[in-house]
């Protein structure tokens, strides 16, 4: 299908991808960690059909360098721009933070119809990297709601690594650690998404190394089973933290981070998601 593709540079540095013939389904897509702006996801939903932007969220001009005291306005003001190119269906399709970030803006934004949550966390956590002021501890909330910080798990920094051969490390174990040491803080931190309209699709790896992102995401289930809401949720015990779309390129190696699971694995289980995907964003209910 053909699509027409648009620079973003005002508030933010972003791509828009709409299909030649338009589309009434809008997509929103997040990256996690990495800040980038998920150009070849946007492309491959919208020659699906679907109306799609993708931002840089933070790291950019005028933008937190790191992970810290985000606003979710950011989200629901891309949710504007969809809803002004169109779409009347409006999807979220984040990935470990940027998954964290579409829970919370679909608990608080009803016009969100669907989540796809990939590699998701079922909690609010700390921040990754310093604020606007250049600080990075104390630890602050990832994000703010109107002005006001989302509660948080901040980390336990007595965690060490296992390796200690100055390669690529997994830090599944500092996030476990911190939920064992900050135990009486993870109920306040919790996303409830058993009060969010939108319906939900999450998609976990059981071998991720980030974090631990299936049994988040089981959690994640639970919360919406438990108000009989909707909820789908895709997994693969020897996938990791980057389920690859088909379509998408394989994931690039990193010098820094293990993330678990293989190439193989992330995209068997990118596969198995993707028709899920597609009748989320598309499903009039």
């Amino acid at each position: 299908m053909d699509v027409i593709e648009r620079e973003l540079t005002d508030p933010w540095e972003g791509v828009l991808v709409v299909p030649a013939r338009g589309s009434d389904v809008g997509v929103l897509v997040l990256a996690g960690s990495s800040g980038r702006v998920e150009r070849e996801r946007a492309r491959i939903l919208a020659q699906q059909g679907m109306t799609a932007v993708s931002i840089r969220w933070f790291g950019g001009p005028g933008q937190s360098p790191g992970i810290c005291e985000i606003p979710l306005e950011t989200f629901t003001a891309a949710v504007d721009l969809l809803r002004l190119n169109g779409a009347r269906r409006i999807g979220i399709l984040g990935t470990s933070k940027g998954a964290e970030a579409a829970l919370l803006t679909a608990v608080h934004d009803p016009r969100v119809d669907v989540v796809v949550a990939m590699s998701p966390t079922s909690r609010v956590w700390c921040n990754v990297g310093p604020g606007r002021d250049g600080a990075q501890h104390p630890y602050r909330s990832s994000w703010t709601w109107r002005e006001q910080a989302v509660p948080f798990v901040p980390l336990d920094d007595s965690w060490t690594p296992a390796e200690t051969d100055g390669g690529p490390v997994a830090i599944r174990g500092w996030y476990e650690l911190s939920e064992r040491t900050f135990a009486d803080l993870l109920p306040p931190a919790e996303i409830p998404v058993d009060k969010a309209r939108a319906d939900l699709l999450v998609v976990a790896g059981g071998d991720d190394a980030m974090w631990p992102s299936l049994p988040f995401a089981e959690q994640l289930a639970q919360r919406r089973r438990s108000v009989g809401a909707t909820v789908r949720l895709i997994t693969r015990h020897d996938a990791g933290h980057r389920p690859r779309l088909p379509g998408e390129s394989p994931a690039a190696a990193s010098p820094h981070f293990q993330y678990g699971g293989t190439p193989e694995a992330d995209a068997l289980l990118g596969a198995a998601a993707w028709p899920h995907v597609l009748d989320a964003f598309r499903s009039r209910g």
